[in-house]
């Protein structure tokens, strides 16, 4: 399928993007930075509204908060209890933030300034795809009374790498914000309370250090997988052994290993889900060509395995398991595949200049009023180029029913007339 032309930039911002999370149905933030060399280059998070105009999605800073000298790599977002909260890895250490919203009145925000946590004060600005559309969004935001705006402030932090030099490679909360999971360079999975960051137990598997982490839509299970190959399926109340180990199995028998993984829920099946997998080869020469792989966690069965003529760099999926995303490392492309059947059912070549750091599907549930849109899914990508990216999968074509009636009533009346015409 053909990339949409109505999708494409979003946003830039001046600092290479490394993460990227929904905060609400129609909030997304970003984070990353240049690291702690004195190169001018920012660190922090910023908060985007998006809308759609009618004819194309539109981005709108909400705020941003600067990080100091302290690179964002990974972060997550959980809303539970009526509070949300943000455990962004910040070299060794996560760093735990409460995120306030409150409804403000859409005049006030328009007109005035909005002060970040930071002190920093900032004025609203328009993003790319929002000055190609002024006059259209300034008139559909006319007729909005109330908007969000959020401050993020900083709580506690814990080191969560113990390594020679360690670095907090991902972090994952559970979706009932009951519990974290981070895993770095010593190759050991940590086991949190949350939010008061209580270390309940350590989980050794690995070998080598982490890659990704995913717990399960129920949390009854945490998925890791390690630069050793392996992707271990743990319970999160159970034994400190793994359930499964799994490693990755491709067609043509060259060594893999898995790059990102995540559960996904089985549409219209209660606490049944999925488990998706992207590998990439050990080999350095030759044509890189990536695997998407689909397991079932309760045996380990692999369901099915798709090759991509690429290696992939990250991996998405829908909220309510009917889609999955990927991005590529090399050439910056963007793909959404059915869930079930792995089928690709659009390709954005080229979407952005680097490999693809983060994706996200804007959700079908969740906090507040959803972005309104003629597409059936629109997948957010972020690279290092400083770029936010929209796909957008149209509808599907399908016949309407009274199509569908009128076409058999004439087929069955071509077969008897033709019945009749033999004397059959």
């Amino acid at each position: 399928m053909s990339r949409n032309r109505c999708d494409g930039l979003l946003a830039k911002v001046d600092f290479p993007l490394y993460t990227l999370q929904t905060l609400t149905n129609r909030h997304i933030l970003v984070a990353g930075g240049g690291g702690a060399s004195n190169t001018g280059v920012a660190n922090g998070f910023e908060i985007f509204e998006l809308s759609h105009n009618g004819s194309r999605f539109v981005a709108e800073e909400v705020m941003r908060h600067e990080t100091g000298p302290n690179v964002v790599m990974t972060c997550d977002v959980v809303s539970a209890g009526g509070r949300t909260y943000l455990a962004a890895g910040q070299e060794a250490h996560c760093q735990q933030y409460r995120v306030h919203m409150r409804m403000v009145d859409a005049a006030d925000m328009r007109r005035g300034s909005f002060r970040a946590e930071n002190g920093l004060v900032r004025r609203r600005r328009r993003t790319v795809s929002e000055n190609d559309n002024i006059s259209k969004t300034d008139n559909n935001s006319n007729t909005t009374e109330k908007r969000i705006s959020f401050e993020i402030r900083p709580n506690d932090s814990v080191q969560t790498d113990f390594s020679d030099e360690p670095l907090q490679r991902v972090v994952r909360l559970s979706h009932n914000g009951k519990l974290m999971a981070t895993g770095g360079t010593d190759g050991k999975v940590r086991l949190w309370a949350f939010p008061k960051m209580q270390l309940l137990y350590e989980l050794k598997g690995h070998t080598k250090e982490l890659d990704d982490l995913d717990f399960s839509p129920c949390d009854t299970a945490l998925v890791s997988i390690a630069k050793d190959g392996v992707a271990n399926v743990w319970a999160t109340g159970g034994p400190r052994q793994p359930l499964l180990a799994l490693t990755c199995t491709p067609p043509n028998g060259n060594k893999y290993l898995f790059r990102r993984c995540r559960f996904g829920l089985i549409e219209d099946k209660k606490d049944a889900y999925r488990m998706f997998t992207i590998a990439n080869p050990l080999a350095r020469s030759g044509k890189q060509k990536g695997l998407i792989q689909l397991w079932d966690p309760a045996d380990g069965a692999l369901k099915k395995t798709v090759v991509v003529n690429e290696s992939l760099a990250s991996l998405a999926v829908r909220d309510d398991g009917r889609f999955v995303g990927v991005g590529t490392m090399f050439s910056g492309s963007v793909d959404i595949y059915v869930a079930f059947s792995l089928q690709r059912v659009l390709h954005v070549p080229t979407a952005h200049r680097m490999f693809v750091t983060g994706l996200q599907f804007l959700p079908t549930r969740g906090f507040g009023p959803p972005v309104t849109s003629r597409s059936e899914a629109a997948l957010l990508s972020i690279s290092v180029d400083n770029c936010v990216c929209v796909h957008s999968l149209p509808h599907r074509s399908t016949v309407p029913a009274w199509v569908a009636i009128i076409l058999i009533i004439f087929v069955l009346f071509c077969t008897f007339t033709l019945c009749s015409y033999l004397g059959i």
